[in-house]
């Protein structure tokens, strides 16, 4: 039954062409050859995820903006990652969630590149704007006396307006390549979403070398990235090391084991998908692991962060205890 359904999807897909020119006008997302009940299943979990991820990370940036006690730039920073990971999650999960309740399965093309541009356009920014956040931390820790001139505000400012404007300019090419290309038939993408190797792949000409330039910057964003990382953690460790009191390590460590722990989640998921050969990958494991990256992973982000910081979650008492007495009736 479940074959019978995929070949149907298969031959709308197929059939939905300009017939003047033979262009694609749309492409159907295969996502996973579930059951309907399973499916269904599928689509009450991820947006119990989706609804957690969208409120988890508003709230901290709500409870950043209200709290004058959270404008330093560790939380300057932890808001800007979670409007990150909101926009990122807005660009993926609403159409799987529609195409899981849906036959057709179908995405425009435009809505297909946009939807591939947004991706890896928020997903760079995300990369770029983790190892700023391990930039913070080092100075935080290994210089502290000069933290405040270092981190000043118009600094902050300027680094996380300079991820955005790498992550906008490392993705415009291929972005460029990729509408240059004609696209003739089949239509059917599988994936859940428009991933750009997938979609290259059904292009009628070959893109060897799309997907290799794909497969360099990919890999260069993702290593560089997670070399200053890893870089900024071991001076941090070094530096920890070396406190007398065990209070005091205790406490470095603490600030920096949340940060440690996203990173390690976002880079090994992204680096397993996008930052190996292409050749002899399962298909049905990059879909898992690409759900892990594209929707666990922005849920993590606020309950890690929260979970380990004890100075946000007093504070979040406090607002909640003042938002529950204004909302109580007077006596």
């Amino acid at each position: 039954m479940e074959m019978n359904t995929l070949d149907v999807t298969k031959a709308k897909a197929e059939i939905r062409t300009n017939n003047q020119s033979n262009v694609v006008m749309d492409f159907v997302l295969l996502g996973f050859s579930l059951s309907q009940p399973m499916e269904l299943l599928v689509f009450m979990l991820l947006l119990s995820i989706f609804a957690l991820t969208l409120m988890g990370n508003m709230t901290i940036i709500t409870v950043v903006y209200v709290d004058l006690r959270l404008h330093t730039p560790m939380y300057f920073f932890l808001c800007s990652l979670s409007l990150l990971e909101i926009l990122f999650v807005l660009s993926i999960t609403p159409k799987m969630l529609e195409n899981l309740l849906s036959q057709a399965k179908a995405i425009s093309f435009w809505g297909c590149i946009t939807q591939c541009y947004f991706y890896f356009f928020l997903g760079t920014v995300d990369f770029i704007l983790l190892t700023v956040m391990s930039f913070n931390r080092y100075v935080a820790i290994c210089h502290l006396l000069h933290y405040p001139v270092i981190m000043s505000g118009h600094v902050c400012v300027f680094l996380v307006m300079g991820c955005w404007l790498f992550g906008f300019l490392s993705t415009l090419c291929p972005l460029i390549f990729l509408c240059q290309l004609p696209f003739c038939g089949p239509n059917v993408i599988n994936h859940f979403f428009c991933d750009y190797a997938p979609l290259v792949r059904l292009s009628c000409v070959d893109t060897h070398f799309l997907l290799m330039i794909e497969y360099v910057l990919s890999s260069v964003v993702l290593l560089t990235s997670l070399s200053f990382t890893a870089v900024s953690y071991l001076y941090i460790i070094a530096t920890v090391l070396h406190i007398p009191s065990a209070t005091g390590r205790r406490k470095a460590f603490s600030t920096c084991t949340s940060h440690i722990t996203v990173a390690s989640i976002f880079y090994g998921s992204a680096i397993f998908m996008y930052a190996r050969p292409s050749q002899g990958r399962s298909l049905d494991l990059q879909k898992v692991v690409a759900v892990f990256m594209a929707i666990v992973c922005p849920l993590l982000n606020p309950f890690i962060y929260t979970l380990r910081n004890e100075k946000f979650k007093e504070t979040l008492k406090e607002y909640l205890t003042r938002k529950s007495s204004i909302l109580q009736p007077e006596p």
